[in-house]
């Protein structure tokens, strides 16, 4: 069984019937489970309030939680807390403090980690770190930030006014091709991206992490 904290409507894992998709939003799971045709199990849960024992998953995922999170270490911990003793929990946020920008304000991250924050975090919380994967690099900085700044461009010369229904239906069937092909695109510059800089420049990581022997005993 695979858990996965956090998951919205844009779940990592997918196509899996043992998967559980655990979510604050009420309505945001049930459009979820509309979208994956019913696969899977859904349960509204609080990430720093998992409702499930001790020990009972032995997969975790929870991708670009954390950042959203007051609390993070809190989550960590129920992270550790439900792993089985030979569970494996992924865990990707956003990296380097000195990428915080208006776009991380606007989406409501609390923080971006450094390394060693993170691994501290996963030591405090009884797990040990595996191994660290870069996500995306720099160019998924730039993206978010300019959409950012666009988006707020347009709202303010909108007036916040909201177009009607039938306008912005037409439109999204219209442009709905476009963005799904630009959408294929710029997955693969943003992979290409992440695998030409440095980790030390990427703006998302992946760490794979275990139970540390003390919590296994």
């Amino acid at each position: 069984m695979i858990l996965e904290v956090g998951s919205g409507l844009s779940p990592i894992v997918t196509g899996r019937d043992q998967i559980v998709y655990s979510e604050l939003s009420f309505r945001a799971l049930q459009t979820l489970k509309r979208l994956n045709e019913n696969r899977g199990h859904y349960v509204v849960a609080d990430g720093t309030r998992l409702p499930f024992r001790d020990g009972a998953v032995p997969r975790v995922v929870c991708s670009e939680v954390l950042e959203h999170v007051e609390h993070d270490e809190v989550a960590i911990g129920e992270i550790g807390r439900v792993l089985t003793a030979d569970g494996i929990a992924y865990i990707t946020v956003p990296h380097r403090h000195m990428y915080f920008a208006s776009d991380d304000a606007f989406v409501g991250h609390f923080r971006r980690y450094e390394v060693s924050d993170m691994e501290s975090k996963l030591n405090r919380c009884d797990l040990e770190l595996v191994r660290i994967q870069k996500v995306l690099g720099p160019l998924e900085k730039v993206t978010m930030w300019s959409v950012v700044k666009l988006f707020s461009i347009i709202i303010r010369i909108a007036g916040r006014k909201e177009a009607s229904a039938s306008s912005s239906s037409m439109w999204m069937s219209v442009l709905e091709p476009f963005i799904k092909w630009g959408n294929f695109c710029y997955t693969i510059l943003a992979r290409i991206d992440a695998w030409l800089w440095p980790r030390s420049l990427s703006t998302v990581l992946l760490f794979e992490a275990s139970r540390s022997e003390s919590a296994k005993r």
